[in-house]
């Protein structure tokens, strides 16, 4: 009897990843130089497996098929005037993925990299993040090819303004709520809330997050990523014997997310050695100093390389990838995708890392995390443990729809909640599919769950 059970089983789950497979190629052919999706989507793919094999009912109804395919793409033509006055044309992006179980959220992105393939990645990833914040929010992601870096706040108005005028058509409180990202911080946002209150004729404060305090914005937003990477992988950390107590830690960045990563993680003890920007990386063995990161990024927005100016017993190297060769107990990845690839993994496994908890989006590559799930690594991935931000933001729009205004104290207090519960959920689905302690799969399947009952229950839309 116990004999035809496991065959049963495995034949389950040969049916099960023959389904996966066979979707996937479809999806690799009919996105064939979209690099960063396929990613995104293989990563996630191969983690449902098992609740697939255990419930054909997913691969009954097509759930694959449906979910891949975003419900709307929409590019746009952003036109601006610059200092100069010459008109300058960028394009702008928006994709709604998916509104099961709720209106479309997920941040606009600002960066000369982006394009069809990364806002794709975000939003295919975002629907899972956002699911597993308990909130009732969609997925969706946004934003431009521009680049914020030089620019005038004329210019940055301007450009903002004009990418407002197209998406206003397309968004709503109740359809889609943006948020900022890369590139996209405080000041984006109020310029863009402006315009669009100008064209709608009305005061919709839940339309936008990431506001300022003073037009509906909310309490610990801006500390919201990083400091529930930290509530996270404090969870994790608790559950293998380890804390950030006494550990060292590396953190990539010197955004949002990487300075109150950096914030949280010196509060509950650690001593953080490394942060970084797109142009290197500094190295303190005494310890960063937080206080002057913030007034280098977030006052003068200059480069982390004159950090040495105040502190000449700090180091500072050219380049990004040489921040993960520091030996660490602890690494947070918090800059940009695929950050980490297979020979940066080794380097940190070979110097005794014992936790990578992932602040930004992807920032590891498949090889990179298959290196340190091998290696017995705590792995905390990114749509689990980054997903502070959002959940914050989801807290803002009930706030604007209550026309409340919760306290730092009580902002703080749900976001630890959510993580915590965002942690609990990914272990206990890793432990009932037979993937203990992977917290990939158990992250994507929890995830995945919700969202995917709920489109079986709304029929085929």
């Amino acid at each position: 009897m116990a004999t035809t059970l496991e065959g049963n089983k495995k034949l389950q789950t040969l049916t099960a990843q023959t389904y996966v497979n066979e979707v996937y190629q479809a999806v690799e052919k009919r996105n064939p130089h979209e690099s960063e999706f396929l990613q995104a989507v293989k990563e996630i793919f191969d983690s449902l497996v098992p609740i697939i094999a255990k419930h054909p009912k997913y691969a009954e109804h097509n759930i694959l098929e449906r979910i891949v395919e975003p419900e709307r793409l929409i590019t746009f033509r952003v036109p601006w005037v610059d200092d100069q006055g010459k008109v300058q044309v960028n394009r702008g992006f928006r994709v709604q993925y998916n509104s099961a179980i709720g209106p479309y959220k997920g941040g606009l992105r600002f960066h000369p990299s982006v394009n069809t393939s990364i806002i794709k990645f975000l939003g295919f990833e975002q629907i899972f993040k956002n699911s597993l914040t308990g909130q009732p929010i969609g997925g969706g992601k946004g934003g431009s090819d521009f680049d914020p870096k030089g620019k005038s706040d004329g210019e940055i108005m301007r450009f903002t303004q004009s990418f407002m005028t197209e998406l206003c058509k397309h968004i709503g409180p109740d359809v889609d709520v943006p948020a900022g990202d890369i590139g996209v911080g405080a000041r984006e946002i109020g310029y863009m809330f402006g315009q669009y209150k100008k064209i709608r004729g009305g005061y919709e404060a839940g339309v936008l997050t990431g506001k300022g305090l003073g037009y509906g914005g909310s309490l610990a937003r801006t500390e919201a990523t990083g400091y529930g990477t930290v509530y996270f992988m404090q969870e994790m950390l608790k559950d293998n014997g380890l804390s950030f107590e006494g550990s060292t830690v590396v953190v990539s960045g010197s955004g949002n997310v990487s300075i109150y990563a950096i914030e949280k993680a010196q509060q509950l003890g650690a001593k953080v050695v490394a942060c970084s920007d797109s142009s290197g990386y500094i190295y303190d063995k005494n310890g960063i100093n937080l206080n002057t990161i913030k007034q280098l990024k977030e006052v003068e927005s200059k480069r982390i390389s004159e950090y040495v100016n105040a502190h000449p017993e700090a180091h500072y190297y050219e380049g990004c990838s040489g921040i993960w060769s520091i030996p660490c107990d602890i690494a947070l990845p918090c800059a940009t995708q695929n950050e980490i690839d297979k020979t940066s993994a080794r380097m940190l496994v070979s110097n005794g890392v014992k936790a990578v908890g992932e602040g930004a989006n992807m920032p590891s590559t498949l090889k990179a995390i298959d290196e340190f799930l091998h290696n017995n690594v705590l792995f905390g991935p990114a749509k689990a443990a980054n997903a502070g931000g959002v959940a914050v933001s989801a807290l803002e729009m009930a706030q604007n729809s209550m026309r409340l205004s919760w306290t730092f104290e009580e902002v703080d207090h749900k976001l630890q909640d959510i993580m915590k519960s965002i942690y609990k959920n990914s272990v206990n689905a890793a432990e009932e599919y037979g993937y203990p302690g992977n917290l990939v799969v158990g992250a994507n399947i929890a995830g995945f769950t919700k969202v995917a009952d709920t489109m079986i229950a709304q029929g085929v839309i």
